[in-house]
């Protein structure tokens, strides 16, 4: 489930780039997009990403028309949160509760690292992803990519490519196993790769930020997403509140952020 608005919170320098990169980029939808890849594949050099992290994660990567006509078509979300909420929390709250419990030991250790409650970051876990299930079977350099060679957010996409490759660099995910939504979004509670870069943690010490297989490291980049917009610990999530605020953050749509306010709340009553 498309969720990350991190896109739009990035500074504005993140979108300039550099005169020798504008001089190599591409326009974007002209001539074929062999062509406008290979331009691409410069500009990435030219933002210093190594030639083996561009290789492997651009290697056969092809335009899909099928995501081009995925994101023109997306409609508005348009549910009540009555509508929204007794779809997607009734379903989940079982096993959220045994989510709660399975994993007490990491979400208390995170919510006194963070700040943020269990409630919340399993409440967001089950409606993205039902607890890693569902987490997306996408090629996200491929869509990413797609979603770039279009000219609607071309620049958008062009910056989501470029994190998706420092995530291979750094050695979290292999280009084979980055696969998720159809917008690029990767892992457990749906990160595009700018979010990834900037609030993915290594939890457990393992020397890698897996947000694909890896729970804790999930868990708590996730609280380290909310954290990182302000969330006031020991305070209650109610709409008005500050820290629903920052659920939005997560998600600008009201009916979602009180969808995951109000699971977290069915969560902290359950026995």
């Amino acid at each position: 489930m498309t969720s990350r608005v991190s896109l739009g919170t990035l500074a504005v320098g993140a979108w300039l780039l550099t005169s020798t990169a504008s001089a190599l980029a591409a326009p974007c939808g002209t001539g074929s997009f062999e062509a406008w890849l290979d331009d691409f594949k410069k500009e990435a050099v030219a933002k210093g990403i190594s030639q083996n992290a561009i290789q492997a994660g651009l290697a056969g990567v092809t335009q899909d028309k099928a995501i081009v006509a995925r994101d023109h078509s997306q409609q508005v979300f348009n549910q009540t949160f009555e509508q929204f909420s007794g779809r997607m929390v009734p379903p989940r709250l079982t096993r959220g509760s045994d989510m709660l419990k399975r994993y007490g030991s990491v979400l208390s250790r995170i919510e006194e690292a963070y700040g943020v409650p269990g409630e919340i970051i399993v409440a967001i876990w089950g409606l993205e992803t039902d607890f890693g299930v569902n987490t997306g079977k996408f090629s996200t350099m491929r869509s990413l990519a797609t979603l770039a060679y279009d000219c609607r957010r071309s620049d958008m996409f062009k910056a989501e490519m470029l994190d998706a490759l420092r995530i291979i660099e750094r050695g979290d995910l292999s280009p084979q196993e980055m696969r998720g939504a159809w917008a690029g979004e990767i892992g457990q509670t749906q990160f595009m790769p700018s979010s990834y870069i900037k609030f993915a943690v290594d939890f457990d010490n393992n020397g890698k930020r897996d947000l694909l297989h890896n729970v804790p490291d999930v868990l708590a980049s996730t609280a380290n997403f909310l954290k990182s917009y302000g969330w006031k610990k020991g305070k209650d999530w109610e709409p008005g509140s500050e820290n629903f605020a920052v659920i939005k953050q997560w998600n600008k749509s009201e009916v979602y952020a009180k969808t995951i306010g109000y699971f977290a709340t069915q969560l902290a009553r359950a026995p």
